[in-house]
């Protein structure tokens, strides 16, 4: 078991992505002491969401630059931690070069934080963002899982650098972070899988995946249907709490399944209609899997036709009861995170609704 003193500052990587951002605000209003490391610590207008929540809440936050590349730039940020949180990792399903834009930097990135923990004394503990992409690829493999489902003992062996480069890049980062915690004994590593997050984050402004899926809810681009891909959704901030609870849960250990519900598009297309109905084209028709097929890849070169045929319509099904169990994680209604997230995005100015009549 490890034990983290609550007092001792603690580490947390890309402190302004969309998790980050909301893992040190929950650790501020805590009252910890946050060293958050960033790309420019004097760029105060990307640091303006962060400094409006330390000024506050109890917490206190230093900020030190740090470069996923840069091995000796986690030195300073981690010096006198007990406690890290590895976030920062690039997540794009659009890519051209799937090698430098998401391999090199998520599996340098492990290894360059993970060795300088290997080299700072105070470290007990790391708590390392993966992702249910470290565990399957699509959807059409989960039957043939050995509980039908998606658990922490399963890994993915399908992606690769040509199909779901994304999830190969998470897959090897994740192994990567337990072939180097098993080299050594001072310090335990636990990794957090969340599937699909959604939910407000600190920047209303914040770019990726989940908020350009709800930019093409509430701009049209899928007021004619909706296509069925099955996904499993968590709230941010449920995913957020599961990386400080794992951080301070003395007996926690492993893997853990961050997912709050096996769902898909037309659900958060309905939650989304039954809230913005009024004011927003949001349709109640599933695209057929066929047109999804032929055009999702001119639409997204993202959309390869193997992955629309293996997981539009075909249910995505995760276990999470380890993340309940073991730390205490109470999952919101999916409505909740996407409404929420929507209407984020409407404060911000993003969307806008249609003009009444």
């Amino acid at each position: 078991m490890t034990s983290i003193n609550p007092q001792a500052p603690i580490m947390v990587t890309g402190a302004t992505g969309y998790l980050a951002g909301v893992i040190v605000k929950q650790l501020l209003e805590a009252g910890h002491t946050v060293h958050a490391t960033v790309r420019n610590p004097e760029n105060t207008d990307g640091l303006k969401y962060l400094n409006a929540i330390a000024a506050g809440t109890p917490g206190q936050i230093r900020y030190f630059k740090a470069d996923l590349m840069d091995a000796a730039s986690f030195e300073a940020p981690m010096a006198g931690c007990e406690l890290v949180i590895h976030t920062a990792s690039p997540f794009f399903l659009n890519v051209k070069d799937p090698q430098t834009e998401l391999i090199d930097p998520a599996v340098n990135g492990v290894r360059n934080v993970l060795n300088t923990a290997n080299a700072t004394e105070a470290v007990k503990r790391v708590v390392m963002t993966s992702s249910c992409a470290a565990i399957y690829s699509t959807n059409a493999e989960i039957k043939s899982m050995p509980e039908g489902k998606l658990t922490e003992s399963v890994w993915n062996t399908k992606s690769s650098l040509t199909e779901e480069p994304y999830s190969y890049s998470k897959t090897l980062a994740e192994r990567e972070g337990w072939k180097i915690a098993g080299e050594q004994d001072r310090w335990d590593l636990i990794a957090i899988n969340p599937s699909f997050i959604l939910g407000p984050g600190i920047n209303p402004g914040t770019t990726g995946e989940s908020y350009s899926v709800m930019m093409e809810f509430g701009s049209g681009a899928m007021a004619n249907g909706v296509p069925n891909f099955r996904i499993g959704m968590v709230d941010v901030r449920e995913v957020a709490a599961a990386h400080i609870k794992a951080g301070f849960t003395p007996e926690a250990s492993g893997r853990y399944i961050l997912s709050a519900h096996n769902s898909g598009f037309p659900e958060m297309a309905a939650a989304l209609r039954e809230k913005f109905g009024d004011q927003f084209r949001i349709s109640d028709k599933q695209m057929p899997k066929l047109v999804v097929w032929l055009f999702g890849p001119m639409i997204n070169s993202a959309l390869t036709r193997k992955r629309v045929a293996e997981s539009v319509g075909i249910d995505f099904v995760a276990d999470h009861s380890k993340s309940v169990r073991e730390l205490g994680i109470e999952y919101r209604p999916m409505a909740d995170s996407v409404v929420d997230l929507f209407q984020q995005l409407i404060d911000a100015g993003r969307l806008k609704p249609k003009a009444s009549t």
